[in-house]
């Protein structure tokens, strides 16, 4: 078994470090604070080719495949402060771009994915309404025939870059069971789509969230992504590869909180006792050590198994569920060990936590990955 990155996944991923830490690190937590988008960093993210990482070198992307951009993002969240913008790149690759790349027509792709991945249109997904909970597919929006066309009726909500995307990918029903769901494109300006005010959030705040409304908003036939009634078939495969995209920085976020933790326990002294001599600190730090390390190896061996294989549905989930649990049990424990000093606002500790808790709950909660998981072994 092979352990080791290539040359130039190597080079992409200490290139992305260098990229964050010169141009996603000032001035975050001030957006913090406010709860604003810098397009500035977006267009930042852009122009070192983020957004289009994904995207085949045809239409103006990087034509990585996925176990590159998972080292890339990885490097994002090692090198980078900005959270929020971090996962809105993310999700605009993985749930915008994925299913254009992947179900997409020839029409489609020209039209959308060069600015897509030029990061001048902004993408968003548009699947959780109001009542449907942690059941994705449980759609009440609607999609019916109309003047060549389809008139959808209905309402989204938790809908990230909402606020700013120029384009959205909306799932509705057009049928009963789950061969009645399928994805349209709705570029912004659509009459009848109306995106709603900002929803203020607890953590990754930089990253805009809103509710979409579809008030009688016809689109054409050919606004249909892959074909009426694969819309559930397209959902499954890109959260397979959202749920890694995502969850990458994270992996780079716990890195460096250990490293700076260590140092912590290294310099800060009680009496004339580093606090890493005192067990209790040591064990913590032992313990955020293994976590980080069991999380990133079942995130590459998912994101290889993707790859490679075209599949990973239980692979993917094991990794998110470990990943975002790991994630913010270290969050936690980098506030334990700063002490009070992990509670202000100052050391930004706080911050991280805030932005660690989302992880647990969007692509699917902690709940749903283990009823995935449990299922595929024939349980539930």
């Amino acid at each position: 078994m092979e352990f080791e990155w290539t040359a130039d996944q190597l080079r992409l991923r200490r290139g992305a470090v260098e990229f964050a830490r010169a141009r996603l690190v000032e001035g975050v937590a001030g957006r913090d604070r406010e709860g604003t988008f810098s397009r500035e960093a977006w267009q930042a993210c852009a122009e070192f080719g983020l957004q289009g990482l994904l995207v085949p070198a045809e239409w103006n992307g990087g034509g990585q495949d996925l176990l590159s951009a998972v080292a890339v993002f990885e490097g994002l969240g090692y090198g980078a402060r900005d959270n929020g913008l971090v996962f809105s790149v993310a999700a605009h690759a993985a749930s915008c771009e994925g299913p254009l790349c992947a179900f997409g027509s020839e029409a489609q792709k020209r039209e959308w994915l060069p600015g897509l991945a030029e990061g001048s249109v902004i993408g968003a997904t548009a699947i959780t309404e109001p009542d449907s909970g942690s059941s994705a597919l449980s759609l009440a929006t609607t999609a019916v025939p109309h003047d060549d066309g389809w008139r959808l009726q209905g309402s989204k909500t938790f809908v990230t870059n909402g606020p700013v995307a120029d384009l959205f990918i909306i799932y509705a029903r057009t049928g009963p069971g789950v061969g009645g769901v399928t994805a349209f494109l709705v570029p912004r300006h659509t009459s009848g789509l109306v995106v709603g005010a900002p929803i203020e959030k607890m953590g990754l705040r930089t990253s805009p969230m809103s509710q979409v409304f579809l008030e009688d908003c016809w689109v054409p036939a050919s606004a249909v992504v892959g074909g009426v009634g694969s819309g559930a078939l397209i959902f499954s495969q890109v959260m397979e590869a959202e749920r890694l995209l995502v969850m990458a920085p994270a992996i780079g976020v716990m890195q460096r909180l250990l490293e700076r933790c260590v140092a912590h326990a290294r310099q800060r002294k009680v009496g004339s006792v580093p606090i890493g001599k005192h067990q209790a600190i040591a064990h913590r730090l032992a313990d955020m050590d293994v976590q980080l390390e069991a999380a990133r190896l079942l995130l590459y061996r998912a994101a290889w198994q993707r790859a490679r294989h075209g599949t990973a549905t239980r692979e993917s989930a094991m990794a998110k569920l470990a990943v975002s649990e790991a994630y913010v049990e270290t969050c936690r424990s980098a506030v334990q060990i700063f002490g009070t000093y992990g509670y202000t606002v100052e050391y930004e500790l706080e911050r991280e936590l805030r932005d660690a808790l989302a992880a647990t709950l969007y692509v699917g909660t902690s709940e749903i990955q283990r009823n995935l998981i449990a299922g595929l072994r024939g349980l539930g």
